[in-house]
């Protein structure tokens, strides 16, 4: 019989899959807010508590940093004592330990460096002019996106056969150049740390057969979402003498375009046996109404491990659906609506509105701002990736390793101290030719320089000599206080005159009092300040942690994974957009932008409004649009339309105007014009004033010019000529 402490607040489902007897493989099959946290952590309790499993045997793998933090937190509750070393985190982190821990059987020294996005796009772009690349015709960022996809599926450069495809054969030729480059001086970008942790696995069975005896439950989070070599990497970690408790949901399958492969979860059942399939189907997050349209959506698509959520909670209210005239009509309409919520006395930050694509953010944005109303939009540059962050970074990596290249490029002009080019491709030339890292080829190359850059080299190379002397004795925070003063970045951002100033001061204040929190897991192979660059440069890759303040969450439906919120406006439903135009062609992607679409609706807790425009500015260009076929999918006893007292004038296109002129002012220009008015365009020449949408500096005017067909333009630039 269970214990009372670990079958506290769990269903009949939660508790079967918690006790599963342990023996068998499992797949719990967990919907949207059904608990599927819950159920993890009171596995590994039952795992401790009841079975007397030690923590370090147990292997948890979440697809989050903000994931894995609150596993860690709740099993230190749940078990009353530190799980110290236990291996829980994303799969980036736990590869990044098991490479660490086995450097040299990788061909790693311990010390080595991890890539982020950024670093490894300079060192492609180089690799690429080194070599006579033309950007022009191979984007870095194109070739940057060719690597990251072949390492996700596991695939190396000579495993490549590019056949008359004279990208992949250039893209291929960039790859093994890069792999090489990586090698030589001990780099590993994201996805490498997969690779490299497989690749060890696979090729030194002793080591192979060492973790697969120690992690004897595996449990991965989130599995729809793993790509292939991740996939692997659980598959060949499993053995007939450990057991896998994967969690996930295939309905909720949204990262495709990114290598998730939503056949992993299909599959399980074949590659794991035997398995046990649980389904974890009663909702604690949204209303029956909610839940019901839901299943009707997601039910249209036809490859899916069938499940059903419900939920004792009632029905709740029915789902709105408003059909603006425009984008502007729609943001308008939307943030009345949590004007509304807000006057009854619900927080902001209780309301979100999601779209499909961020560039439909930006009417919500100047609407909210009108009506003076709060809000944070998701997606905004994480902190470990902004620039001031990255530049302190830069100085703490390079004192703790004068062999970091990257930091040593990143930090040798900034602040500026007068080296210049020239300069820097000389130190380059001296480390190729003689096999040194840059800091010791500056060192070298100081004596033959011309004085002034001579100078300004040593000035840099005392400096770094002398911040290491100076802090080799401070604990962490102390070392980056003392980092960011005798570097001149403090100073250096606080002089900055621009309004972002204030801004760059206070995010490296906050980096001194992170390092003051950062706990230091013992780690023979790392030192605290080893430790503290690792978890920084792992963090910039992982999800955003940032306080949730009393605003509007503004973010796509793929940000709003794994969020809840009591107020969801979902927008754009139209044809094109939601679904995207790249699934009109193809019935699989297709699915995914429906389980896209059904991760946005269940999201909802309380109120769902699901909205779209008749016709919509995109690209520069007003389009006509049909609703989605998603909201055809819907049954109508489960919705609400709210009638529009706007839509038979707006949706008017206007051919021949003969009713009475209609004043329109454009506060920006204090212009006023009239639809029927004739205007002088000094590009496209005379044209008739048809309609018009938005106010102030964004107002656009519908004009139909005698040549030039009929076009929309923004009044404050058009420099429009009354006839």
């Amino acid at each position: 019989m269970i214990s009372p402490p670990i079958a506290d607040g769990l269903n009949e489902k939660q508790q079967q899959s918690v006790v599963l007897n342990e023996d068998v493989n499992a797949l719990i099959l967990a919907g949207a807010g059904s608990g599927k946290t819950r159920v993890l952590t009171h596995r590994i309790h039952y795992l401790v508590s009841e079975k007397n499993h030690h923590v370090d045997d147990i292997l948890a793998v979440t697809f989050t940093n903000k994931a894995a933090n609150e596993m860690k937190e709740r099993l230190t509750s749940l078990l009353r004592q530190p799980i110290g070393r236990m291996w829980v985190g994303t799969f980036h982190s736990l590869a990044h330990r098991l490479l660490r821990t086995h450097a040299v059987d990788a061909n790693l020294t311990p010390t080595f460096q991890i890539l982020d996005a950024q670093d490894q796009f300079r060192i492609v772009k180089r690799i690429m002019k080194e070599n006579g690349i033309d950007e022009t015709k191979f984007p870095v960022k194109k070739i940057q996106w060719f690597i990251n996809q072949q390492k996700d599926e596991g695939i190396l450069p000579h495993q490549i056969d590019a056949g008359y495809n004279f990208f992949v054969k250039q893209s291929a030729k960039v790859f093994d150049l890069y792999e090489k480059h990586c090698q030589a001086n001990d780099l590993v970008d994201f996805a490498g740390l997969l690779v490299k942790s497989y690749e060890l696995l696979k090729n030194n069975q002793n080591l192979l057969d060492y973790y697969q005896k120690k992690f004897c439950h595996i449990l991965v989070d989130e599995f729809q979402d793993t790509n292939r070599i991740q996939y692997q990497f659980i598959k060949i970690l499993h053995n007939q003498n450990n057991h896998v408790f994967c969690v996930g949901d295939d309905d909720q399958s949204i990262y495709g375009w990114r290598g998730a492969r939503i056949e992993n979860i299909q599959k399980i059942e074949s590659d794991f046996k035997p398995i046990q399939v649980i389904k974890l189907e009663q909702n604690y997050r949204s209303t029956g109404n909610i839940l019901s349209a839901s299943n009707a959506l997601i039910a249209n698509n036809l490859n899916r491990l069938e499940k059903s959520l419900w939920t004792a909670s009632g029905d709740g209210e029915l789902i709105n659906v408003f059909n603006a005239s425009t984008e502007t009509e729609e943001a308008q309409y939307v943030v009345a609506e949590i004007q509304n919520q807000f006057n009854q006395g619900r927080n902001l930050n209780e309301c979100a509105i999601l779209y499909r694509s961020n560039i439909q953010s930006r009417v919500f944005q100047q609407s909210l701002r009108t009506h003076n109303i709060d809000y944070k939009v998701y997606g905004d540059v994480r902190f470990f990736e902004r620039k001031e962050i990255k530049d302190a970074m830069g100085y703490v990596r390079l004192i703790e390793n004068t062999s970091d290249n990257i930091a040593f490029e990143r930090i040798i002009n900034f602040p500026t101290r007068g080296i210049g080019l020239k300069t820097i491709e000389e130190i380059r030339s001296y480390s190729v030719e003689n096999h040194t890292n840059l800091f010791q080829s500056s060192i070298a190359v100081v004596d033959i320089l011309p004085a002034r850059a001579a100078n300004a080299l040593q000035t840099f190379i005392n400096l770094i000599e002398e911040i290491t002397d100076n802090t080799k004795n401070l604990i962490l925070s102390e070392k980056v206080d003392s980092i960011l003063l005798q570097s001149g970045l403090m100073a250096h951002y606080s002089k900055d005159k621009t309004n972002k100033a204030g801004t760059s001061r206070e995010f490296l204040e906050e980096l001194v009092s992170d390092a003051a929190q950062y706990i230091h897991e013992e780690d023979l192979e790392m030192n605290e300040t080893q430790g503290f660059i690792a978890k920084n440069t792992l963090d910039s890759s992982g999800d955003s942690n940032q306080n949730n303040q009393n605003s509007v969450q503004l973010m796509t439906v793929h940000s709003a994974k794994g969020l809840e919120f009591p107020v969801i406006f979902l927008t754009g439903l139209e044809e094109d957009l939601f679904p995207s135009s790249q699934s009109n062609d193809e019935p699989h992607l297709l699915d995914e932008e429906r389980r896209l679409c059904y991760v946005g609706m269940t999201r909802a807790m309380q109120s769902l409004t699901l909205s779209y425009a008749s016709r919509r500015f995109i690209y520069g260009i007003s389009k006509y649009s049909r609703n989605s076929i998603f909201l055809d999918e819907i049954p109508k006893s489960f919705l609400n339309y709210i009638k529009n007292p706007n839509s038979d004038y707006a949706t008017t296109l206007y051919e021949d105007v003969k009713s009475p002129p209609q004043k329109i002012v454009s506060s920006s220009s204090s212009s006023i014009y009239s639809i029927g008015q004739v205007v002088n365009h000094a590009k496209f020449g005379h044209g008739t004033i048809l309609n018009y949408e938005g106010s102030g500096d964004s107002m656009r005017l519908q004009i139909k010019f005698q040549k030039a067909g009929t076009k929309w333009l923004i009044s404050s630039y058009a420099k429009l000529e009354i006839v």
